[in-house]
């Protein structure tokens, strides 16, 4: 990994960022970060990366709020269990659309969803809010990497010609 200083500054100073953003809007911190990883495990890059992120972590907020709820209707745990077989296998079938391929993001959100009851206010703002801070490593990464690249670039050129 040729640029792993710019990546952990633009990771860590970031990470720092949201954590307090977090605190103060009294965000759950650990959701963002689930958004967040999301956007790097999935193959997209960029703008259309931060959007597969936030699409297949969102249905699977609807998968979760599907199943909680509707077990909660059903009332039967054998149905319930039925539900989220059925409900699971509709979460594998939806990636056959290109919007919705990254299938973990996917059981991310649901697991979210399960973990904080489907609270669809605690989760959706910082899920959302962890793609774009994804991206924003990104971006910032790339400007590291060509001001140090430059910056390098320029010392090889003074070298040579104090030489």
């Amino acid at each position: 990994m040729a640029h792993r200083w710019q990546i952990a500054i633009s990771a860590g100073l970031l990470a720092a960022v949201w954590a307090g953003l977090a605190d103060v809007f009294h965000l759950v911190t650990w959701i963002g970060f689930l958004g967040c990883s999301t956007f790097f495990a999935q193959t997209e890059t960029g703008a259309k990366g931060m959007m597969m992120a936030m699409m297949t972590n969102l249905s699977g907020v609807f998968w979760g709020w599907l199943i909680i709820a509707g077990s909660g209707v059903l009332g039967s745990p054998m149905i319930s269990y039925a539900l989220t077989g059925i409900v699971t296998a509709f979460m594998c079938l939806q990636a056959s659309n290109k919007n919705f391929a990254f299938i973990p993001g996917t059981f991310i959100g649901c697991c979210i969803t399960f973990a904080l009851n489907a609270d669809l206010a605690a989760i959706i703002p910082p899920l959302i809010i962890g793609a774009v801070l994804g991206y924003s490593m990104s971006l910032l990464t790339g400007l590291l990497i060509t001001l140090t690249d430059k910056t390098a670039e320029s010392l090889k050129d003074d070298a040579v010609e104090e030489a």
